[in-house]
């Protein structure tokens, strides 16, 4: 799931919008449950914000949970 437009984002960021640790990111690519980066450079390596999106939303809502998105303001 790719577009055009597609922002690419830092190990941090998808840290912050899944919640998951660095160690926990790694686990799960290497089992294969979650996206694999785009390499951009000999050290550093990118995730489109449109994959991590649609893990975000594959995963189970907890109840009373919002869709906002941390960079977006609700209401």
């Amino acid at each position: 799931m790719s577009t055009d437009q597609d922002v690419l984002l830092t190990r941090r960021e998808v840290e912050r919008r899944t919640g998951l640790s660095r160690s926990t990111l790694y686990r799960k690519m290497c089992d294969g449950t979650f996206p694999v980066p785009l390499k951009v450079s000999e050290r550093a390596v990118r995730w489109r914000d449109s994959d991590i999106r649609a893990y975000v939303e594959s995963r189970p809502r907890a109840s009373g949970a919002t869709t906002a998105w941390p960079d977006e303001e609700a209401g």
